[in-house]
């Protein structure tokens, strides 16, 4: 029988929305792939996010160690700790972080290949420090010097004198020397010569949380990095002062200066000198309140990163800004610093280096 024009039209219009059909159930396959891709990738990101300590596993930078990211208890409630009242809730992502402070070696191989010339070297202008004696105005650095007898603790100036000639190569000035030290920390660290350091070797400065966080080594509200006592059964577990300060140093847990940087036991974390040993610069600027105003927004401070230095102050030194410095030094003790206790803060003028300041450095992830 022949096909009628309407029968040819209705054979020929089926393959066409056959097509269309085709074509529809392709596209909702492309689309349920896509989604299923993109929900992979974010159900990738946050396991890393969560497990980032997977990280330190897979091609570690030299002499670097991965700290997870997660939330603490920063700051102190010691009495002596005012500034680092209250203790709070922060939270900081993950990061690298170097395991040691940066060694003597490891600061000459960086002046060796740059030729960099630290502050501690360079003649001060007297632009610069408008006032100061012509016989202040000479490359130098300040030094740690123990008077011969007891002194009162309200005068730090009875302890600490700006020598000529100190530097990070003479800790204690001329005559001294860190040939039997290259293991120790690198001292007489202004901060823009860590600033220095970090570019060269691709770092940054820690921030002050992500130091602290560190720091602990995941224990949660502990007077110390390692626990509650000073000295669990006996065992000195940072390099600080003993005897009478600032006069008579004991040197019962082996050094009265620096020691080597891997001297006493890690943190949980496995980094070591966190308390004690030499003050490390952060790259926040330092104020009295800053815990204070964080606290009281009442929630969870994300990736905290200090005031401007605008806003820099400290009441004890009005018109000095100051950057803020973690884990105390050699010199800290229970009559008068303590601050190696993980909350406790220090701070100095970022043109200011001493023979019990250095630095360790962070790499964001990646």
């Amino acid at each position: 029988m022949a096909k009628t024009p309407q029968a040819s039209a209705s054979l020929k219009a089926k393959p066409a929305g056959g097509v269309r059909a085709m074509g529809s159930h392709k596209r909702r396959i492309m689309v349920m792939l896509l989604l299923g891709s993109m929900l992979v990738a974010v159900a990738s990101w946050a396991v890393y996010a969560k497990y980032g300590q997977v990280m330190s596993y897979l091609n570690p930078p030299a002499g670097m160690t991965w700290i997870a990211g997660g939330e603490f208890l920063m700051g102190s409630d010691e009495p002596m700790f005012r500034d680092a009242h209250p203790v709070h809730r922060v939270a900081v992502d993950g990061f690298w972080i170097d395991e040691t402070e940066v060694t003597n070696a490891q600061f000459a191989e960086f002046v060796g290949a740059t030729g960099y010339i630290t502050m501690a070297e360079r003649v001060p202008k007297e632009s610069d420090y408008p006032g100061a004696k012509p016989d202040m105005l000479v490359a130098g650095s300040v030094v740690f010097s123990p008077p011969t007898q007891a002194v009162s603790l309200h005068d730090h100036f009875q302890w600490w004198n700006y020598v000529k000639g100190a530097d990070w190569r003479h800790p204690e000035g001329v005559g001294s020397s860190i040939e039997q030290r290259m293991d120790h920390p690198v001292v007489h660290i202004a901060f823009e010569d860590a600033e220095a350091y970090a570019r060269w070797s691709g770092k940054r400065l820690p921030t002050e949380a992500e130091w602290e966080y560190a720091a602990r080594g995941g224990l949660e509200g502990k007077k110390f990095v390692w626990g509650d006592s000073f000295v669990p059964d006996g065992q000195a577990m940072a390099n600080t002062f003993q005897g009478h300060f600032p006069d008579v140093n004991t040197g019962e847990d082996g050094y009265v200066s620096t020691s080597p940087v891997k001297a006493f036991p890690s943190n949980g974390f496995g980094l070591w000198g966190v308390a004690g040993n030499v003050w490390e610069w952060t790259s926040d600027w330092y104020r009295h309140d800053t815990y204070q105003n964080r606290a009281q927004t009442g929630e969870v401070s994300h990736n905290p990163k200090g005031p401007s230095a605008d806003e820099s102050f400290d009441p004890s030194e009005p018109g000095v800004v100051k950057r803020v410095q973690k884990g105390g030094s050699f010199l800290c003790t229970d009559q008068y610093c303590a601050r190696y206790m993980p909350g406790g803060r220090g701070k100095g003028a970022p043109d200011t280096g001493t023979n019990h300041l250095g630095f360790r450095l962070v790499r964001a992830a990646g």
